[in-house]
């Protein structure tokens, strides 16, 4: 695969660095992402994977626009209020890039469906906000041999980290939060709080973890640190990394997890 001039032109930035390069950007042309969630994570992430030349999307998110999005969702505007969040994100893509496909998923995932709204991508970037929402986007992934990168905020904190439960020895998204029983247990920006700056922070830095992912193999920057936890402060302004062990119980990664699932109610979860 080649790239036409004019795409040479757009990403001119990205070509010239060594550890991107010229195969670099084509593998970037000919990923295809899923974003679940296009929120205040969502947003930014996308903005940067587009305008890092990703040439695929797919795009899931059964919300609305709300004037209080508008704090920290950067892809919409007061005209969006009121329109679904997917189809306003589609509109952002059309008018920054006319090249990219798009794919659209307007309703929530759950087990039942997770599978077949993320079928054939490269990657899933997943910034929802709800525990039963992320671990059946997390379980279609290690049965669908994807690899999911998890992206969470609130306040002055933010996680992102990256996760291969399909491949051998590797961790799952549930072997570190463990099972969650219901979408009510997390805490939420509304009742807590949220400086957009650091939904920007945790998103731009989610979409540089992906593009580490994509090229992975393909240039050098491509190091897709499975199992790494990195969790952004805000107040302290800084960053450490955790190591996220597998679970060797864990039902949807491990083989000895899933032999022991009988269908009861899990235990519950944390974030």
């Amino acid at each position: 695969m080649a790239l036409p001039p004019d795409r040479i032109d757009r990403f001119a930035r990205h070509i010239v660095l060594p550890e991107i390069g010229g195969a670099g950007q084509v593998a970037l042309a000919g990923a295809h992402v899923a974003l679940v969630g296009l929120g205040g994570i969502g947003s930014p992430a996308l903005q940067y994977l587009a305008g890092a030349g990703v040439g695929r999307f797919t795009l899931i998110d059964d919300g609305r626009v709300e004037l209080s999005n508008l704090q920290r969702q950067t892809l919409y505007a007061e005209r969006d209020v009121g329109h679904g969040k997917a189809v306003s994100a589609r509109r952002w893509l059309a008018n920054f890039d006319g090249a990219i496909a798009v794919a659209l998923v307007d309703r929530r995932l759950t087990r039942d469906n997770a599978g077949a709204a993320i079928a054939g991508v490269d990657l899933v970037l997943d910034g929802t906000d709800n525990f039963a929402t992320r671990l059946a986007v997390s379980d279609a992934c290690v049965a669908s041999g994807i690899p999911l990168l998890s992206a969470a905020v609130g306040r002055f904190q933010g996680q992102v980290g990256a996760f291969a439960g399909h491949l051998p020895g590797e961790a799952c998204y549930r072997c570190f939060v463990g099972d969650a029983f219901d979408a009510d247990d997390c805490d939420t920006c509304a009742e807590d709080g949220m400086l957009g700056a650091m939904a920007g922070w945790t998103g731009t830095f989610a979409a540089m973890q992906a593009v580490r992912v994509l090229l992975a193999g393909k240039a050098a920057f491509g190091d897709p640190q499975w199992g790494r936890l990195h969790l952004l402060d805000g107040l302290k302004a800084e960053m450490r990394t955790l190591r996220i062990a597998r679970d060797p119980a864990c039902r949807a990664c491990s083989s000895a997890g899933k032999a022991s699932d009988d269908g009861s109610p899990p235990s519950r979860g944390w974030q």
